[in-house]
């Protein structure tokens, strides 16, 4: 599958996820993303940390050859591109790997080595916000894996709601899912998770901004653990 044509109107997208997001709260993620699907074809998309890929596999069983974009920061721990890589390879998805403008090398030689220990929001925005905002030019809207469970910042994450920044729909359709139950489907289903998630991290980014977390910490605190920070600016 692969996106292509005009966007629609922002203040229509922007009517209709605030009316699916209150009829489709109690559905099954399942049905969530069929609505996204059959609203919007193949300008809707799945984005994907690679930590696992549930979200993944619902959309594929809804939308064979959808798009999966993987936000390729150049910092990514191996295990996570090995992830990505087997879901490219296993699942009936197209992956598209987005890098940003510049190398982790080039960006160094403009800002100074080691970005993210000094301006971790800049250094997000240059590898992550950016990209994700140029790679979905190509939609209307787009699926993540946020649950509400996760942290204080995702609580109040809706199950469809209009991204206004970006002014495309966007789809959270396990938020009200919590850990156990995503557990029970990547069982279920024998869907790729991340080894990392079974060495100490309940959390995954990119590796210099990205600690293990002791037990009964908060899920996202071991994402820079020196900063006030806990989101990288994508769900911001």
């Amino acid at each position: 599958m692969s996106s292509n044509g005009i966007g629609r109107d922002p203040f229509e997208l922007r009517d209709l996820a605030m009316a699916a997001g209150e009829r489709l709260e109690d559905a099954t993620a399942h049905r969530i993303i069929e609505w996204a699907v059959g609203e919007f074809g193949e300008r809707f998309c799945v984005t994907s940390s690679m930590a696992d890929a549930a979200v993944v596999h619902l959309a594929s069983e809804v939308a064979p050859g959808i798009d999966v974009v993987f936000l390729d920061t150049g910092l990514h721990f191996p295990e996570t591109l090995e992830v990505r890589d087997f879901v490219a390879s296993t699942m009936d998805v197209n992956v598209r790997s987005i890098q940003p403008d510049q190398s982790v090398l080039s960006q160094d030689a403009e800002f100074g080595p080691r970005l993210f220990n000094r301006a971790p929001d800049e250094c997000c925005s240059l590898r992550k916000v950016l990209p994700l905002n140029a790679a979905l030019a190509d939609y209307d809207g787009w699926a993540t894996g946020l649950r509400r469970d996760e942290g204080p910042t995702r609580a109040g994450t809706k199950v469809v709601d209009f991204d206004l920044s970006r002014r495309k729909v966007k789809v959270s359709p396990i938020a009200k899912w919590t850990e156990a139950d995503q557990e029970a489907y990547i069982e279920r289903y024998n869907i790729p998770v991340n080894p990392l998630l079974k060495d100490g991290f309940r959390s995954i980014g990119c590796w210099p901004c990205t600690r293990r977390t002791a037990p009964g910490e908060d899920p996202r605190a071991g994402r820079w653990a020196a900063f006030d920070k806990t989101e990288c600016g994508l769900h911001v």
